[in-house]
């Protein structure tokens, strides 16, 4: 009786090892991308991914297959750059300033130094940026694939209307785990408190901070309006987010899939600055039906105590002259 029960066993293992390694050899030479979102799936940054991963799909007759996680379902911003680098995620769409590998592409979305939306498209469609692109896939093995306009940032806060510098001293305002953003804050006085993004709804409706910053969609898409009492138009950062691929994937796909995928995504990176450009015109009013206060601060004042201490004291992670030359690009 052992020794037929042990024939079984044998025999039901062959049989398990036959059927996986029909399946793993059976000529499926797709290759399947997770795409990774923090944002809510409402957000218009998310309903791009899924519109570009179900068109990257399809047009590639499923040899490129991509999967979106919205939400943080696949971990934090930095917890999904990192997996990038090691080859544990395929994609990220993420702010400039998440990716500490190259430092000096967060000065893309340094605080005061785009003109317009205008002048942002002009630099972010230059050899400036191919320039990037080469030195993150040298540093981090990540290639950038699109950037998109994630919108002016803007302030909002629990209990405190803002009309000037002086009235957000001391103030506990969470901002991106990002040495920039940090020293941004520090030189308005306020107290910079990083934070992951999803922790930060119930940590304004608990008051463990008493502001945030971020565009007027974002703050839309996660409900900011209904824990936040003032909204203060400081435009202080037009972020890039950019799109991006794990480069050992990349160099897997074919060069067919390959100009598929840069078709795809650029269209819709298009689409999605044309949303966010509009919900910016719409979603002030919006916010004031719903019972914020919306503030027009003196911004001038932001402004100069920020460009007057943050570009001089990042300038070694940024390297010289970088701000001047972005700057000059602009013209």
């Amino acid at each position: 009786m052992r020794l037929n029960n042990q024939k079984w066993f044998v025999a039901s293992a062959f049989m398990v090892l036959l059927l996986f390694g029909c399946s793993k050899n059976s000529g499926d030479n797709s290759i399947t991308i997770k795409w990774g979102e923090t944002l809510a799936e409402s957000h218009p940054s998310a309903q791009m991914a899924i519109r570009a991963g179900k068109e990257i799909t399809e047009r590639t007759e499923g040899r490129v297959k991509v999967e979106v996680y919205t939400g943080g379902q696949l971990g934090a911003s930095k917890e999904m750059v990192e997996a990038m680098q090691i080859n544990a995620q395929e994609m990220v769409t993420e702010g400039v300033a998440q990716f500490q590998m190259l430092p000096s592409l967060e000065i893309l979305e340094a605080p005061y130094i785009w003109k317009s939306p205008e002048t942002f498209d002009k630099v972010v469609n230059s050899d400036i940026m191919e320039e990037f692109n080469q030195k993150l896939i040298e540093s981090g093995n990540i290639r950038i694939l699109g950037t998109t306009y994630y919108g002016y940032r803007h302030l909002t806060t629990t209990d405190k209307a803002v009309y000037s510098l002086r009235d957000v001293q001391n103030l506990k305002i969470r901002v991106p785990e990002v040495q920039m953003y940090i020293a941004m804050a520090e030189a308005w006085g306020s107290k910079p408190t990083p934070m992951n993004f999803n922790e930060l709804y119930l940590a304004l409706k608990q008051n463990v901070v008493n502001g945030q910053e971020n565009p007027l969609p974002t703050i839309n898409s996660g409900k900011f309006y209904e824990v936040q009492k003032y909204l203060i138009l400081t435009g202080h950062i037009i972020t890039a987010r950019i799109v991006t691929i794990n480069e050992t994937v990349w160099q897997k796909i074919s060069e067919q899939d390959r100009q598929i995928m840069l078709e795809v995504i650029k269209k819709n990176i298009d689409t999605h600055n044309n949303e966010i450009k509009s919900l910016e015109n719409s979603l002030i009013g919006e916010f004031e039906k719903a019972g914020v206060t919306v503030i027009t601060p003196n911004v001038e004042e932001f402004r100069n105590v920020v460009l007057n201490s943050v570009p001089a004291k990042l300038e070694s992670r940024w390297g010289k002259g970088l701000f001047e030359r972005i700057l000059q690009a602009q013209e």
